[in-house]
């Protein structure tokens, strides 16, 4: 029986990464990418969840190069049949930080510096006490983290989580006004239209509207989420 969880996020600390570079201006999107919530909540490469990879693409203890995995780590959920959605802004603010440094060039010999050319840049983050929410579809039941770190600086989070009443399966053409990874839903659903979000690694799509089965739920009106939905990684 498949149970489908909703979860909140409430940030504790800003929240930080690059969604786009405009300039000097690094600014982060008001949503958050699936597979980074996949790694966030602990369900990468773990005993727990029996999402263990082979030892050469391990996760948990060291990673001996900066190359993403996604295929090799996020497969094994397919397997568990776990799946989780992008995270949409129910209510946030944004800052904006400005950094600066200086390019000191230091000699062994102490020699003086020729130049010190000072830089800066701006980073546009989402505030604290903003609000996300996504959903976590999974065969079975699962016991997932009130805590979680999030972003470029690790940022603190909490998560409280609510499984969804029963639900039922229709087919037709729906909306789906949560965000979607579509690499996950155009092999098993017909996509007619929808918005673009740009960001790595995989533009996202929200407002979307489409053809194939989806979840329904006892009183909760205007929530449909797609059932046939899995992690890609081609196209």
């Amino acid at each position: 029986m498949v149970s489908i969880y909703r979860c909140q996020i409430e940030l504790h600390e800003s929240l930080y990464y690059a969604t786009r570079e405009i300039g000097r201006l690094y600014e982060t999107e008001p949503i958050i990418h699936n597979y980074a919530l996949c790694y966030a909540l602990g369900l990468v490469d773990s005993q727990i969840y029996s999402t263990t990879v082979a030892e050469e693409h391990s996760y948990r203890y060291f990673c001996p190069e900066q190359v993403p995995k996604y295929e090799e780590h996020l497969t094994p959920l397919n397997q568990q049949q776990i799946y989780v959605t992008p995270a949409r802004s129910l209510n946030h603010s944004s800052i904006l930080n400005t950094w600066k440094y200086a390019n000191n060039n230091y000699h062994v010999e102490m020699e003086k510096t020729q130049k010190n050319i000072p830089s800066f840049g701006r980073a546009k983050e989402i505030a604290p006490e903003s609000l996300f929410d996504f959903f976590v579809i999974s065969q079975k039941e699962l016991k997932l983290p009130r805590w979680i770190r999030l972003g470029k600086w690790m940022s603190k989070a909490e998560v409280t989580v609510e499984k969804l009443p029963k639900h039922k399966i229709s087919e037709g053409i729906f909306t789906c006004t949560h965000p979607l990874n579509p690499l996950d839903v155009m092999f098993t659903n017909q996509v007619m239209s929808y918005d673009v979000v740009n960001m790595p690694p995989v533009s996202l799509i929200q407002n979307v509207q489409m053809r194939g089965q989806y979840y329904q739920f006892d009183g909760i009106q205007n929530l449909k989420i797609p059932v046939r939905i899995e992690y890609r990684f081609r196209n």
